[in-house]
């Protein structure tokens, strides 16, 4: 989806940075009635191509 020869720079991790994360979607659920409706893979080629097309 993105640049395949892109270099990944790995950096120490911030002290309160947690190791994995776990988001929790039941609060947008239960109080506003919200589930998501678009796939994963379709959700990240939507956020590639609005940010390619704010930094061109």
């Amino acid at each position: 989806m993105i640049n395949p020869e892109a270099e990944i720079i790995f950096n120490p991790l911030p002290q309160d940075d947690p190791r994995q994360r776990q988001p929790d979607i039941t609060r947008a659920k239960t109080w506003l009635g919200w589930e998501p409706t678009i796939p994963l893979a379709e959700g990240l080629k939507r956020t590639i191509d609005d940010f390619r097309d704010r930094l061109s």
